[in-house]
């Protein structure tokens, strides 16, 4: 097994508030598609593991459960700059990890869902 992770998704009550969300914090494109019921968004990914917005039956915001750790580039202070401006909400500052593992912070994104950022720096 290469990676533990190979695919996640981060629910979302208004499908298109999610999306223009997580396009401005991570400042990139996500390719829409309808698929078997829902409407997902697609973070851009390599080497097979990825994810996507998605919003349909089943799918519910929540801030407990699983935590998915975004990739923050090589310093995340850049993407969760712009959390608050995009609607959601900072509940853990950068914070080191350790010197080896870098760096992590957490927050609320405009649809209810605790998610995180990692960067190296």
């Amino acid at each position: 097994m290469k990676n533990a992770i190979n695919w996640f998704e981060i629910p979302a009550a208004n499908f298109d508030r999610a999306v223009r969300f997580y396009k401005e914090i991570l400042k990139t494109e996500m390719q829409l598609e309808a698929m078997m019921g829902s409407e997902m968004a697609f973070f851009p990914s390599e080497d097979g593991v990825g994810g996507a917005v998605v919003s349909g039956d089943g799918y519910e915001p929540t801030d407990k459960g699983s935590l998915v750790y975004l990739n923050g580039g090589e310093d995340l202070s850049a993407a969760l700059s712009r959390v608050e401006k995009a609607g959601g909400k900072v509940i853990v500052p950068k914070t080191q990890i350790s010197p080896e593992m870098g760096y992590f912070a957490l927050f609320i994104d405009t649809e209810g869902n605790k998610v995180a950022l990692h960067s190296p720096k």
